[in-house]
């Protein structure tokens, strides 16, 4: 609540001013009550300065400490087969950049079991450390488990800055590691850099994407953020070059044997139905009009062995499930070729795809946003062109 002080005159200008009722006069001196929201209308309003805002003095952490930049690898199983999810290596590449900056070292977190074969292809990416957490019990994704490994080698080797995944795994991680260890956690960043004082810049879309907010943590180490698949570009920087694997036993935590995995199924999808990792997807959106016309984009994406997308309009209207869905508040995608259909480009979809290597659009609206993005666009109906461009693609095969 606000502070006012004792030279208050009893003017009620404050109290008149106050949009939630939150001053009130006590005989001739005006009082704050609990629905004070610190908005700070009344302060310019006061004509003797009595009122302030309360010290907001913050506790800096001693930091000095915490150095080097980690990166989450999650194990994902693939056909029976463990092996490292590829935003592992975007994150690596981004982080090998982040450690280059602060001349602090890059060190991969790998939990599970039996995973040394991939030990190779994480070093290769720009790791200078590997710290293995190798152990039957770990094999199984398991939040008490896994937050309990990631806490013990925090507090052991203390390092200043902290990448998740923003997959289904890495967004129940993380929050989980922050709220135990008491610091702050940034998530779903499109953009993370480091500036002249030292501090990690979290970039990430705010107000449904209409601006892009940088935020900060000076105060406490590590700083943690989760970041999109596909939002980072990855790049082999070290090959043949063989990290430092630092084997460290925890215990599980007792705490895990609340939950029991009975039985586990995973649904076999085919390759080219996995947007994120698609390299050619037909999206389509409101100008499409209808699920039939989703069923021509996917007889295109089946000639060009590719994936089918959608705007969030499409999913709106019933078009296709939520799954499909690229953007914002879908999926980020990067494929070679991306082919918007009747989708019009609002921000929230372009920041899931403008990272794709070709886009070709498709619509009836000359002004289009989408076509500022595009590196060939085709101003007409979806409906007739795709037609003509699948029997096209027939005839060249």
């Amino acid at each position: 609540m606000i502070n006012i002080g004792s030279n208050c005159i009893g003017c009620t200008k404050c109290v008149r001013i106050c949009p939630f009722g939150a001053l009130s006069m006590d005989g001739k001196k005006a009082v704050v009550n609990s629905a004070c929201t610190l908005c700070g209308a009344c302060i310019p309003e006061c004509p003797v300065k009595c009122i302030s805002m309360p010290s907001q003095t913050a506790v800096k952490a001693d930091i000095t400490a915490y150095k080097g930049v980690w990166v989450f690898m999650e194990v994902i199983e693939d056909k029976g087969v463990c092996k490292i999810r590829p935003v592992g290596y975007e994150l690596l590449t981004k982080g090998r950049e982040l450690a280059n900056t602060l001349g602090e070292e890059l060190c991969a977190v790998v939990i599970g079991s039996d995973m040394q074969s991939g030990f190779a292809e994480i070093s290769s990416y720009g790791a200078d450390k590997i710290y293995s957490v190798n152990a039957p019990g770990y094999k199984d994704y398991n939040t008490d488990a896994y937050a309990s490994a990631m806490i013990n080698l925090i507090n052991k080797y203390k390092p200043s800055i902290v990448l998740y995944p923003s997959t289904f795994i890495g967004r129940d991680l993380s929050p989980r590691v922050a709220a135990e260890i008491h610091v702050g956690l940034t998530a779903d960043c499109t953009g993370l850099s480091v500036n002249a004082d030292r501090n990690l810049v979290q970039t990430r879309p705010a107000f449904g994407g209409n601006i892009m907010a940088d935020i900060l943590t000076p105060n406490h180490r590590p700083q943690m953020a989760t970041v999109r698949p596909n939002v980072m570009k990855k790049e082999i920087l070290k090959p043949g070059f063989s990290a430092a694997v630092i084997e460290e036993s925890i215990a599980i935590n007792p705490k895990a044997a609340r939950v029991k995995i009975l039985n586990k199924h995973i649904d076999d999808v085919h390759g080219m139905e996995k947007l994120d990792e698609a390299e050619v997807i037909i999206s389509g959106g409101r100008g499409v009009k209808d699920s039939n016309g989703f069923t021509m984009l996917k007889d295109l994406a089946n000639e060009l062995g590719g994936a089918v997308g959608a705007s969030r309009a499409a999913v709106d209207m019933g078009f296709v499930p939520k799954e499909k869905q690229v953007g914002q508040s879908g999926v980020t995608v990067r494929p070679k070729l991306y082919v918007a259909c009747g989708i019009s480009g609002a921000v929230q979809h372009i920041v899931g795809m403008d990272g794709s290597d070709t886009i070709i659009a498709v619509n009836k609206d000359p002004r289009a946003p989408i076509f500022n993005v595009c590196k060939f666009g085709i101003v007409g109906d979806a409906s007739q062109i795709l037609p003509k461009v699948i029997e096209e693609v027939k005839k060249s095969k």
